[in-house]
């Protein structure tokens, strides 16, 4: 019988951006962002210690940053959900390598809007 173990690692990122409009470009501002990483292993413990270091130097290199000036973002328009995008894949590849599955990852930029990416394959709310 395989046992699914589920970690959830909560963390939080101060970082300013810009949208890009067609119109031009609108006005910094700064969010603290709320990053939920779900990972799961099958039939095994992992050191969550040494993964959760890998997220926080995912995160780090965003830390403090006006996102619209990091290279990942300077064609790439830095809204939530692209933001999401660019940390799922980051998170996932380093999860990988140290015997974790990012499952689901929810990146909020307020307390009432999130964007997620969920691998599971279970139906979310429409």
């Amino acid at each position: 019988m395989h046992k699914q173990r589920t970690y959830i690692i909560k963390s939080y990122v101060n970082a300013s951006h810009a949208v890009r409009w067609e119109s031009g470009t609108g006005k910094r501002h700064n969010h603290t962002w709320e990053i939920q990483c779900e990972l799961h292993t099958v039939d095994k413990m992992v050191a969550f210690f040494d993964i959760e270091k890998l997220i926080k130097a995912a995160l780090d290199e965003l830390s403090g940053k006006f996102l619209n000036d990091l290279p990942e973002f300077s064609t790439v328009n830095p809204t939530v959900e692209n933001v999401t995008e660019y940390l799922f894949d980051k998170i996932d590849k380093l999860t990988r390598e140290n015997g974790a599955q990012l499952l689901r990852l929810q990146v909020s930029d307020s307390p009432t809007r999130s964007y997620v990416i969920d691998v599971t394959g279970r139906n979310l709310p429409e």
